[in-house]
């Protein structure tokens, strides 16, 4: 059985709009923007287009690197998450061919820019640290250029593309049948969120044996949280179909913080040093990227429960408190996605403006971060007050 226009109609038309998801999207983006940011001033996690040294400050070290690490384990995650959540209705709304246009469209367009403009552009900031830290002497010329194409943060745009593909060749092969009903769908179990925790931490843990956590692969930097990103954004697919961004309970999404804070305090130090209670950084700290270490089994358990818990939490929680627009917000839902894209030489170039300033690295990244997000958001204006601009970004 195929479904009819009227009864993908009729489906799409009862899903409200769901202003707490747009804006939990664009409440994302900004700490993506934040993350980067904090990666130029000591949380290197994965090689950026400029950091600030000397990186001396140990507390400035410490604290950077554990916030990129936290939001390493969720905050992706979470964005496939939503992103599979609006799959479905718009595969039924547009059909297949409309579909793949769309997503060719509004993911291609922006990968292909940041591939061969923005990348290369945003690795400028190399020539602006000392050439004893990057062995670079020569000017930045055209042939230089050509050798800083790449994805950058648009591996998750490139990797979106994959399962939007993925999905749409699913409903061919099950010959679009028509969506169920959601009003009497039931809601995922704890113990079922149990199991899924579980069995994603234990894929992660294998294929973090093959692909390290920081281990670059094809251009993407985090081919290590691909079981993830792949469960987050099959469950956000289910999710869709059955409602659950608006039926789950408020004490499910407590629940989820709960587990995640218990993680935190439990799994994450241990991953670190073998130690509860005791964060270090010395020989243990790369045991905790994978190779089968039992560090990695720790850090694969925390990560998975982590990502789970907060994604349960922050739903509930924007639902409750956030589930309505006005102008502000409404600006931000809108240019997120713009945001996204071009963030990284905004991030980039206003770092190096701020380099001659003489602060402590925390004092200079709350700075940054105070100029930078707004800077992006307002470069994100620009960018799509140009003709068609906006049907794509």
């Amino acid at each position: 059985m195929t479904a009819t226009n009227g009864q993908i109609q009729a489906f799409t038309n009862q899903i409200p709009r769901l202003f707490f998801i747009d804006n939990l999207r664009a409440s994302l983006i900004i700490l993506v923007v934040l993350h980067h940011v904090a990666v130029v001033y000591g949380g290197i996690v994965v090689p950026f287009y400029y950091f600030e040294p000397p990186l001396t400050d140990p507390l400035a070290f410490l604290v950077l690197l554990v916030f990129a690490l936290v939001n390493q384990s969720w905050f992706m995650g979470a964005l496939f998450l939503l992103s599979g959540y609006f799959t479905p209705g718009s595969f039924d709304r547009k059909g297949l061919g409309s579909f793949l246009k769309d997503r060719l469209l509004r993911l291609g367009i922006p990968l292909i820019l940041f591939y061969f403009v923005i990348s290369p552009v945003s690795w400028i900031g190399l020539w602006h640290m000392p050439a004893s830290l990057t062995g670079i002497t020569d000017p930045f010329t055209w042939q230089t250029y050509t050798h800083f194409f790449g994805m950058g943060p648009l591996w998750f745009v490139a990797m979106l593309l994959v399962f939007d593909f993925g999905y749409a060749i699913w409903r061919m092969l099950t010959r679009n049948q028509a969506p169920k009903s959601t009003s009497n769908s039931s809601l995922p179990s704890y113990l079922l969120i149990g199991v899924f925790i579980l069995a994603l931490a234990g894929v992660s843990y294998l294929i973090r044996m093959v692909i390290p956590i920081g281990k670059e692969v094809l251009d993407f930097p985090t081919l290590a949280y691909l079981p993830q990103y792949l469960g987050l954004f099959i469950i956000g697919l289910i999710a869709s179909r059955r409602n659950w961004f608006r039926t789950l309970p408020g004490s499910m999404g407590l629940v989820g913080f709960v587990i995640a804070l218990v993680a935190g305090i439990f799994l994450f130090p241990l991953a670190f040093s073998g130690r509860l209670f005791s964060l270090e950084f010395g020989p243990a700290f790369t045991n905790l990227m994978g190779n089968g270490q039992w560090q990695s089994a720790a850090y694969s358990l925390w990560d998975s429960t982590f990502a789970v818990g907060m994604c349960l939490g922050v739903i509930t929680l924007f639902r409750y408190l956030f589930d309505r627009q006005g102008r502000f917000c409404r600006f931000l839902s809108q240019h997120s996605y713009s945001v996204y894209v071009i963030h990284i030489p905004v991030v980039v170039f206003l770092a190096v403006a701020l380099k001659g300033i003489a602060l402590a690295a925390l004092l200079k990244f709350g700075l940054l971060a105070i100029i930078a997000v707004p800077a992006s958001f307002a470069a994100a204006y620009i960018v799509r007050k140009i003709p068609f601009a906006s049907r794509i970004f």
